[in-house]
């Protein structure tokens, strides 16, 4: 049972979508990382539900650090985080009928009927409520090492936003925002198809783009442990991820060496690279320059249309017809998500090239 990630900063998640509580405990940190809670608050905010493009599931998210934090500070012992669930309509969920597009029917298989489906039991994506706050902390720490880390909606529903062209500047405004976009125009386009699909009981997808500026030269490892490689991993846990490029990606494809290559150059006496094609990344190893990826988020499988299934105690074909409260896009939201696992995978790869104190103040 595989619900731990990272080597050096790890991270183990528990509980259920409808269960008592979610939780998260992460391991390694160093010693002598401020922790404020109302940062975490914060982050936790971007990742709830917002008005009629979200679930109409609203939980308080209130948050309670049970261990590693003392006095404002990590301890350098794991750091628990626990979250109660409240809002739950448990009565909406069958065991017998898996949804399209879940883990109903590989999460019943994978644990012979014994797993708990209410609300997607340990599938679900209010699991990552827990990430997120454990994410806020480590984002301080990185923080700390003049690390920051953001992310737009690059693509909703068909709707592009405006690309990165300033990305520290731009990083320190979408991080303010709920709903992040770099172009408001294009934002309320999304809105507005997000809200007409909800309204046809239909739902829609969208690209996110990262990026991650401050990261030094030399973090990560060849072939697999590759820094790309660990991002990747860690990317891919969040629930609707589907696929993830970096740099240019899948157009790299079809780039001329002479146009794909990044030149290398002098900016006041540090090493950095005229274009970016590589996504900070080269030989798995970071480059130095800001590390930049693309994540494609699926549309959210929970829709009020008619879908076949399998009456999987029956052994015999169905026709599904959902009921509960789902979001009609989770794009906006995972945003917040992403941001957390990005952060804990370079937290990793940071302390496993500069060791265990790398974050932590000394007294």
């Amino acid at each position: 049972m595989k619900n731990t990630f990272g080597n050096c900063v790890s991270v183990t998640l528990f509980g259920e979508s409808h269960g008592k509580y979610i939780g998260a405990v992460l391991d390694g940190l160093s010693p002598g990382v401020r922790v404020d809670e109302a940062s975490v608050a914060r982050e936790l905010e971007k990742r709830r539900p917002a008005g009629r493009i979200s679930t109409t599931r609203v939980e308080a998210d209130r948050f309670e650090i049970v261990s590693g934090v003392f006095e404002g500070m990590t301890t350098g012992t794991p750091i628990a985080v626990i979250i109660p669930n409240g809002d739950t309509k448990s009565s909406d969920y069958s065991r017998g009928l898996p949804r399209p597009g879940h883990a109903d029917y590989t999460g019943f298989v994978k644990y012979h009927g014994f797993e708990d489906y209410r609300g997607g039991g340990h599938f679900s994506g209010r699991i990552t409520a827990a990430l997120v706050a454990v994410g806020a902390i480590v984002k301080g720490a990185l923080a700390s090492r003049g690390i920051i880390i953001g992310t737009h909606i690059a693509r909703c529903a068909g709707v592009d936003d405006a690309p990165f062209s300033d990305i520290s500047r731009e990083i320190g405004i979408l991080n303010e925002k709920t709903f992040a976009v770099l172009n408001e125009g294009a934002g309320e386009r999304m809105r507005a198809l997000i809200e007409s699909a909800a309204a046809e009981g239909d739902s829609v997808g969208g690209v996110l783009e990262t990026a991650v500026v401050g990261v030094p030269a030399g973090v990560g490892e060849p072939w697999f442990d590759t820094l790309e490689g660990v991002i990747a991993h860690a990317v891919f846990s969040v629930p609707a991820v589907k696929g993830i490029e970096f740099g240019a990606g899948f157009d790299a494809a079809d780039m001329r060496g002479s146009e794909c290559n990044d030149a290398l150059s002098l900016s006041g006496g540090v090493v950095v690279t005229e274009t970016n094609n590589s996504g900070g990344i080269n030989g798995g190893i970071s480059s130095g320059m800001p590390i930049v990826f693309r994540t494609a988020v699926k549309p959210t499988p929970s829709i009020f249309k008619p879908q076949k299934t399998v009456d999987i105690l029956k052994h015999e074909e169905a026709v599904l017809e959902l009921r509960g409260r789902h979001d009609p896009a989770v794009v906006h939201r995972a945003r917040a998500v992403v941001d957390a696992v990005t952060a804990i995978a370079v937290a990793d790869m940071l302390e496993e090239r500069f060791g265990t104190d790398y974050f932590g103040e000394t007294r």
